[in-house]
């Protein structure tokens, strides 16, 4: 009987805990909006990579006067690295003894503004909301800053409530996750910071809803496909051999087949929307002929026939595929074309690759931020896989690190949207989960 009166009490003390733990999040949800608002304001665009190390600096003096050890690191030798736009970093830990490790890993670049916007994109309005309480707008709001600002305010209020436990909290700002992420968490990864042995849960703040746990994404496999062809004068185009007409042969092959294949692959991951349940394929550009001057043309262009044209093409994948798979079924359609077109010739060049990664249901860090969301929301965690690769290809494929989650405030749709907003409840409620998982994990 005193066995269980004594984990009775456990209970409770635990209880009370979290109650004064979740009580210290919303008691800084002023602190949150303005710490969200200040990063916003911050306007880190990528390309070409403005304000990196800025914004690490800001990060680096809140941090280090809650007891963080900060370091900045910049990823020299990545691509985009440059004097001009250095890709700088930020990794801040607090230890407290012996245990495992927490990392909330944020990137802190944001999209070009784009056109269509009412308000400021970098001013970090607050405003009132009918809806959902207020929300704060601009570029990055959702995409990632809100989800930053988020695990800050957790990892704090966790610290000001249990000042000592077993185990680290590492936050981390990291670039151009908008971009590959490879002066970013790939650099990191690259020199350890996400292996097994110093890590051990990680959560990327992600906008995916406040209720939804990611596992992870989609593979991804880029290429440009040239073809080739002979130039001549545009009044005598039969001595030449147009380049355009023969990758206007190759889009329609692809319409014909490829499109058609890829609508019948379907998969059993939890992928949304639904409509990135199949494969895709997007045609991202496409060049032909002489290049247009950057001031563009003062008169006609020369009247050529064009002898190059070039595509990028955007192939997402599904973990019941491989990316050698992909690759035959594009070189199926350049053969088709070849077959069928005695002077057709191309050139098929490989970008880069990520393969399909998903976290197992049943790890660790799924199944705290789980039980912690159905504490702060009332409600059972729902499960996706994002249609776009983020910053866990690099963990699990170079850190080797397989429990990694994306989890964070925000709605997916607004990524990259004018008037890109973030709702202030969703943030506080979303860092409330975090706090809870640190009290879970490191207690």
């Amino acid at each position: 009987m005193a066995g269980l009166a004594a984990t009775a009490r456990a209970a409770q003390n635990c209880a009370m805990s979290n109650t004064a733990l979740l009580a210290a999040v919303a008691s800084r949800r002023d602190e949150l909006i303005t710490l969200t608002q200040d990063l916003i304001r911050i306007p880190t665009l990528n390309p070409p990579g403005l304000h990196y190390r800025e914004i690490c600096d800001y990060l680096a003096d809140r941090l280090k006067t809650r007891g963080f050890t900060v370091e900045l690191i910049r990823a020299h030798g990545a691509p985009a690295d440059s004097d001009k736009y250095p890709r700088w970093n930020l990794v801040a830990r607090f230890e407290s003894g012996p245990g495992e490790c927490v990392h909330f890993n944020s990137h802190h670049d944001v999209v070009a503004v784009g056109h269509g916007w009412t308000r400021d994109p970098f001013g970090g309005e607050l405003v009132a909301s009918a809806e959902d309480g207020a929300r704060i707008y601009g570029r990055g709001a959702c995409d990632m800053k809100g989800g930053l600002a988020a695990s800050i305010v957790a990892a704090e209020a966790f610290l000001d409530i249990y000042p000592t436990f077993n185990g680290a909290i590492e936050i981390s700002a990291t670039a151009d996750e908008e971009s590959g992420g490879y002066g970013g968490v790939a650099y990191l990864a690259e020199q350890g910071y996400f292996s097994p042995d110093r890590v051990q849960h990680v959560i990327i703040p992600e906008p995916l809803n406040k209720d939804r746990i990611c596992l992870g994404h989609r593979g991804v496999w880029w290429a440009e496909i040239e073809t080739q062809g002979r130039i001549a004068h545009g009044s005598m185009p039969f001595l030449g051999d147009c380049a355009i007409r023969h990758m206007g042969a190759v889009l329609e092959e692809m319409e014909a087949s490829l499109f058609p294949l890829l609508a019948t692959k379907r998969t059993d991951m939890p992928v949304v929307p639904e409509g990135a349940k199949q494969s895709t394929i997007n045609i991202n550009s496409i060049h032909g002929g002489e290049p247009v001057p950057e001031d563009g043309f003062t008169g006609f262009p020369a009247a050529c026939v064009p002898d190059r044209c070039k595509i990028t093409i955007d192939r997402r994948y599904l973990i019941e595929e491989n990316a050698d798979e992909v690759r035959a079924e594009i070189v199926a359609v350049l053969e088709k074309v070849k077959s069928e077109r005695p002077e057709f010739s191309y050139e098929l060049i490989e970008l880069w690759t990520v393969p399909p990664t998903m976290t197992d249901r049943d790890a660790p860090i799924v199944k705290t931020v789980a039980a912690a969301i159905t504490k702060v929301l009332g409600t059972q965690a729902k499960f996706v896989v994002s249609p776009g690769t983020y910053d866990q290809k690099h963990i699990d494929r170079i850190g080797k690190l397989k429990n990694c989650i994306a989890y964070g405030p925000g709605i997916l749709d607004l990524a990259h949207q004018p008037d890109e907003w973030v709702g202030v409840q969703d943030m506080e409620d979303s860092a409330k989960v975090m706090a809870l998982t640190l009290a879970e994990l490191l207690l």
